[in-house]
């Protein structure tokens, strides 16, 4: 007999809503059909849609900045997630420097996600490299992971990391099929000047070091044949002059990922009472290149938050050197987006990152894969109004969504139901791991 029998729900399967029942039996799908087949417990979906549980590829949960940590910790960070029909986030080891760091890192962290709900994998996160890249590769590869995020900038920091280590991390990624991640904006176009407050986030980190940057990166791309994972796209130029010139790797070896803000909202907010709570890295951009974003996202391969919550009393900054850039928003990723791009969305949040993070049992409603589940509600007039988090605001708050999520299954096991959270253990992935 099955564990639990969700009937009469629409239910999504490779780009399409099919009437069907879904039954689970030992964390996995095991049935879906006409059939009523019998089952320890029956959830009615009827009026629900039945989405594969979704993928928050990029978070910062319980991120230690030195002045202040990310409030929303792996457990709230995690409830934010369910709300939001999130079963599986990839968050980010500290940066390292080498091998012998990044395990120890790896440990470290891993001790703090065990509070989530929800399942979770790491990237690895490198930075200014100062022992072997081989070494390094091996090693996040023993680790079971297959990304390592590097930044392009944050000299200042001393977390960039230069060209030649970036060529040669390309060539290795071939070598070990693993993908290079990163945040990329030309740390040269950086300007740091002390005087700068929040309001002058786009000048500081101006449209054009991202699309400098990208551009040349996609360059060593093509040239390494490597593979490469764009975080955070927030310009539509960007976007643009990467279809333009790239067109060849765009979406082969050279992945783009954006999130809701740059979709949503363009800088001159910034301008707005409450400004300092729309601070982030890379910031917002111009209504144009917001429009273009919109105009272009199917060129977009996934969709993840940047969630990295910080109190609203912390962005009380005089200054921009100190301000701590981040915010949420997993919790209300996919209705805002669902509402804006539709179906199409669907898969940016969930399959596609499955494969590109290499998560063979996530990310669609399969027999045999898990039974990562989440019923939602549709409803065109809803409003954001809820935050589950620790954090006191969202930037969502008070815009028209799209529905809401009322039951979310993490391996057939009830993390959500009727809208109430329901507390178990998440597990560590490792990618290729059946």
């Amino acid at each position: 007999m099955n564990d639990i029998l969700v009937k009469n729900g629409l239910i999504y399967q490779k780009g399409k809503w099919v009437k069907a029942n879904l039954a689970i039996l030992n964390e996995k799908i095991s049935y879906i059909g006409s059939d009523e087949v019998e089952a320890k417990e029956a959830v009615d979906a009827s009026g629900l849609k039945v989405l594969p549980g979704l993928i928050d590829p990029h978070v910062h949960f319980e991120l230690n900045c030195g002045r202040l940590s990310s409030v929303d910790d792996f457990y709230y960070g995690s409830v934010c997630a369910a709300y939001g029909g999130v079963t599986t986030i990839v968050d980010f080891l500290d940066p390292t420097a080498n091998a012998k760091d990044l395990e120890k890192s790896f440990y470290e962290r891993l001790e703090l996600a065990k509070k989530s709900i929800v399942d979770y994998h790491f990237h690895a996160c490198i930075k200014n490299p100062n022992g072997s890249l081989e070494e390094y590769v091996k090693k996040t590869v023993e680790l079971g992971i297959r990304t390592i995020k590097l930044f392009t900038t944050y000299s200042d920091t001393n977390r960039r990391t230069y060209d030649q280590d970036i060529i040669e991390l390309l060539k290795l990624s071939k070598k070990y099929n693993v993908m290079i991640c990163a945040h990329i904006e030309n740390d040269d176009l950086i300007d740091l000047r002390p005087s700068y407050t929040f309001k002058d986030l786009p000048m500081s980190r101006p449209s054009f070091a991202e699309t400098s940057e990208a551009l040349k990166l996609a360059k060593y791309v093509r040239e390494t044949a490597g593979n490469f994972y764009m975080v955070h796209c927030s310009s539509g130029e960007t976007l643009k002059a990467l279809k333009e010139q790239f067109s060849d790797i765009l979406g082969k070896n050279f992945f783009v990922e954006s999130c809701p803000q740059y979709f949503i909202f363009n800088n001159s907010v910034l301008n707005e009472e409450n400004g300092k709570l729309f601070t982030f890295a890379p910031p917002l951009r111009s209504e144009r290149e917001r429009q273009l974003l919109v105009a272009n996202y199917k060129d977009i391969n996934t969709i993840g938050t940047d969630h990295c919550s910080f109190m609203s009393k912390d962005k009380d900054y005089p200054t921009l050197m100190g301000f701590p850039l981040g915010v949420g928003g997993i919790e209300h990723s996919f209705p805002l987006m669902y509402r804006r791009f539709g179906d199409e969305i669907i898969d940016k949040m969930s399959i596609n990152n499955a494969k590109l993070q290499d998560f063979p049992t996530k990310g669609e409603l399969k027999v045999g894969l898990d039974a990562d589940v989440a019923l939602f509600k549709e409803d065109m007039d809803a409003v954001v109004r809820e935050n589950h988090g620790k954090c006191d605001y969202s930037i969502y708050d008070g815009l028209i969504s799209s529905g809401e999520f009322i039951h979310v299954l993490r391996r057939g096991e009830f993390i959500l139901k009727n809208r109430k959270i329901i507390d178990s253990k998440g597990k560590l992935l490792m990618c290729g791991e059946k």
